[in-house]
């Protein structure tokens, strides 16, 4: 999903007297017209058209990275850490293990949540499912779905994609991929990152486990952004997440104040076959 290269233009949309500006040059005005409609639709896309385009995405990207089968240690393991985790506010939720050396692992709108086999290779089990909950917290929370439904207003505005029948059209395989490339681009809002942690804390003892782990899981991914041999190499899950160190510092108070105690550091679980 971050494979595809392409050049990202922000407009702004003015309705009255339908003023486009652009920040990468002038652009087609008729394209940008019925651009502009197609990102009044994108803004106002209820829950079931959301999930029914990151759907045609997730598709598009399983195609593109190789999915690990069932009969794979690391997705068996991902099994084994997320049993019983089925659903979250109502949306079902399905995991798959992609192979590659990137340390990274995101969620969708749809319920679809996708690890990387270099993530799971960094941490341990508890710190994965760290991870986890933290990607699930955005699904939550609706972060995701606010953050797609500008990913697709940005690849409307960009394509001059004309709505028929009152919805968005069917995207093209490039246009997904400009779509991937986009939200690869994007970001979550401090405060939104900071409500994920928390998510992912209250995540971790809902499932029995210690949420000192939040603390260590990004202890690693600091560790790894330190490396600079190693951060060129791979790509850091928090690589675009600012400080770090301070989601450390709070992750760390929350669970000494909560009376938990820092775990001794485990052996990363092997995955890898031999």
């Amino acid at each position: 999903m971050k494979r595809i290269l392409s050049l990202f233009c922000t407009a702004a949309v003015l309705l009255s007297g339908v003023v486009l500006t652009s920040s990468c040059g002038t652009l087609n005005s008729e394209a940008l017209l019925a651009g502009g409609m197609q990102a009044l639709q994108a803004a106002t896309l209820s829950d079931a058209q959301i999930k029914e385009y990151v759907g045609e995405y997730i598709a598009q990207s399983d195609k593109e990275n190789v999915v690990l089968p069932e009969s794979d240690p690391y997705t068996k393991r991902l099994r084994k850490l997320t049993s019983g985790i089925t659903q979250v506010d109502g949306t079902p939720l399905n995991f798959k293990v992609y192979k590659t050396d990137q340390v990274n692992a995101f969620a969708c709108a749809d319920g679809s949540v996708r690890v990387y086999t270099g993530l799971m290779d960094l941490m341990t089990d508890d710190e994965v499912l760290g991870v986890i909950g933290h990607e699930i917290g955005h699904v939550g929370l609706k972060h995701t779905k606010k953050q797609f439904q500008q990913a697709l207003l940005t690849t409307a505005l960009r394509y001059g994609l004309v709505a028929a029948g009152g919805t968005i059209g069917a995207l093209s395989s490039s246009q997904l991929g400009d779509l991937g490339q986009t939200l690869a681009s994007s970001s979550f809002s401090r405060s939104q990152e900071s409500d994920a942690d928390d998510y992912g804390y209250e995540f971790l003892v809902k499932n029995g486990k210690n949420p000192y782990y939040m603390a260590m899981a990004f202890e690693k991914l600091e560790s790894l952004n330190a490396n600079a041999k190693t951060s060129n190499a791979v790509n850091n899950l928090f690589s675009t997440h600012p400080d770090t160190q301070k989601r450390i510092s709070r992750m760390t108070a929350r669970a000494e104040k909560d009376g938990y105690k820092r775990p001794a550091t485990k052996s990363t679980t092997t995955t890898k076959k031999k």
